[in-house]
């Protein structure tokens, strides 16, 4: 019964073919949205209410509900109605966002244009860039949800990873996580070192992944003595995607020691489009997609692990692209206007490079994330792009908001000085709020993000196991879903508040 169970679940995550781009760009919006409304509930309470210490389990209560709760229900109940889900959630930002800028406290008596020219020459105070962070923090959180949701029946099949061809939205996720791990990675933060520290970088790299190699093994051995269901043709019989991270930042380092990263994108391109030449004109796509004997051979460790092995290629050319373009993003940048320049030309970016993916779709190949071939790295990089861009955009309006609102506090955003007639600078926000924004989900799962992804695994492995996912109804596996990243968040807040950092390296 035991194997048969587990036969069922492997088969239930098989030759699936994914869904569209525009579905998966659609339920991707919802996340700066969600993040938007509320940013507008928490300062439209505070233009009502001034500002009240709220606990910790409030705080966490809220952040749930309106950050992870209708993330849940857009990939289970309502992944059919998206197109519904999306325009109600921005009709309550438009209104929110309404009602705050009537209640505004500054600028009572300015039009709206001279607002804005007065806000763009506001000075940013924060050194980090928020955005980025929320961008990490939620591709924590979808691929939370997904790895125990992809279980359920609820959970869309289209969602999934697809077989050979095609978009999923689990696809995406490991090419986003290698993209968003490039954007803070070292690479990008020490831009400005002197080439002689290069080397040194590499060893810190060595020592660095060490815990993903551990969890790699763990990960593996776990699954094997469990007799746990796996996706062979996913990673391989062996390899699994701690591998591949660690694999890609050593690489990836390696290379950085010859070539510089405001120049590395040169070095990817070549890279992508050198692999994709050998798949087109070698054996090499069959070899990974049916082994050495043309039947799926997993004989040999070469042709157990293939997928796993050689879509590193593509994983560290998204490594190198994300590198250079965090080295733009992590640029020092004093006002507003300036971040929104850099707003638009990702924007730009992200749209010539749909393009690009739509011409290598039409004449080359489709996407392929068992391949990590040329369109799929694309896809990757542009799709990453345009969702930063949006989170972005959401968090500029709330820092907008807040600099109509001075003193207002919401958690992960920008703060801005204004200046005053004598050209002194106003802080926007008082300094004992600083202890509201600790109270945030955002930070808290920040903090320790590579123990919530571990966590995630092993509650997503025990509920597995406990559990006959394939069989269970719609309530009641939205009900268990729910539960589980209530626990996940819980960990990450208890941890937070109490000022806990768990690193082992």
């Amino acid at each position: 019964m035991k194997m048969t169970e587990k036969h069922l679940k492997e088969a239930y995550v098989r030759n699936l073919n994914g869904t569209s781009i525009t579905e998966i760009s659609l339920g991707l919006s919802i996340t700066p949205l969600c993040i938007l409304c509320r940013g507008l509930i928490l300062i439209y309470l505070y233009q009502k209410y001034g500002n009240i210490v709220h606990s910790w389990k409030w705080r966490l209560f809220l952040d749930y509900c309106l950050l992870v709760l209708p993330q849940v229900l857009s990939c289970t109940v309502l992944s059919n109605f998206l197109f519904l889900v999306v325009p109600c959630i921005s009709v309550m930002c438009a209104l929110g966002f309404y009602m705050v800028y009537q209640n505004r406290i500054s600028y009572k008596n300015k039009s709206l244009g001279n607002v804005l020219h007065s806000f763009f020459n506001a000075q940013i105070e924060d050194k980090k860039v928020q955005s980025v962070t929320t961008f990490r923090v939620f591709i924590n959180l979808l691929t939370a949800i997904s790895i125990l949701a992809v279980d359920f029946p609820v959970f869309p099949r289209r969602y999934a990873k697809t077989e050979t061809y095609g978009t999923g939205i689990m696809d995406f996720g490991v090419g986003c996580f290698t993209f968003a791990n490039a954007l803070i990675s070292p690479e990008a933060r020490s831009q400005h070192e002197e080439k002689t520290r290069t080397f040194y970088r590499v060893k810190k790299q060595l020592l660095a992944v060490w815990p993903l190699i551990l969890l790699g093994l763990g990960r593996f051995f776990s699954v094997k003595a469990l007799d746990y269901h796996e996706h062979v043709s996913e990673y391989g019989v062996h390899w699994n995607f701690f591998f591949t991270l660690a694999f890609v930042r050593v690489f990836s380092s390696l290379i950085f020691t010859l070539i510089p990263a405001k120049k590395i994108w040169v070095v990817a391109t070549a890279l992508i489009f050198i692999y994709q030449m050998v798949l087109e004109t070698s054996n090499l796509k069959n070899f990974i997609l049916y082994g050495s004997d043309d039947q799926g051979t997993r004989l040999g460790f070469l042709n157990a692990n293939r997928e796993g092995i050689f879509s590193i290629i593509g994983y560290v050319g998204i490594y190198l692209i994300g590198v250079y373009i965090g080295t733009y993003i992590l640029n020092k940048r004093m006002y507003v206007k300036e971040w929104i320049e850099l707003f638009v030309k990702l924007t730009l970016y992200s749209v010539l490079l749909f393009i690009c993916m739509t011409i290598v779709q039409i004449y080359i190949e489709p996407i392929s994330r068992r391949m990590t071939n040329l369109a799929f790295c694309i896809w990757t990089v542009a799709q990453c792009m345009t969702w930063l861009c949006f989170i972005f955009l959401c968090d500029m309006i709330l820092v907008f908001v807040k600099y109509l609102t001075p003193a207002s506090c919401v958690p992960s955003t920008w703060n801005v000085y204004t200046f005053s007639h004598r050209g002194e600078k106003n802080v926007t926000h008082l300094k004992h709020q600083k202890n509201n924004i600790h109270f945030c989900l955002i930070e808290a799962i920040n903090r320790n993000q590579l123990l919530f992804f571990l966590h995630s695994n092993i509650l997503t492995g025990i509920v597995n196991l406990s559990i006959n996912t394939i069989h269970s109804d719609c309530m009641f596996s939205v009900i268990v879903i729910l539960i589980y990243m209530f626990v996940n968040c819980l960990i990450s807040y208890i941890l937070h508040v109490n000022d806990i950092t768990l690193k082992w390296w």
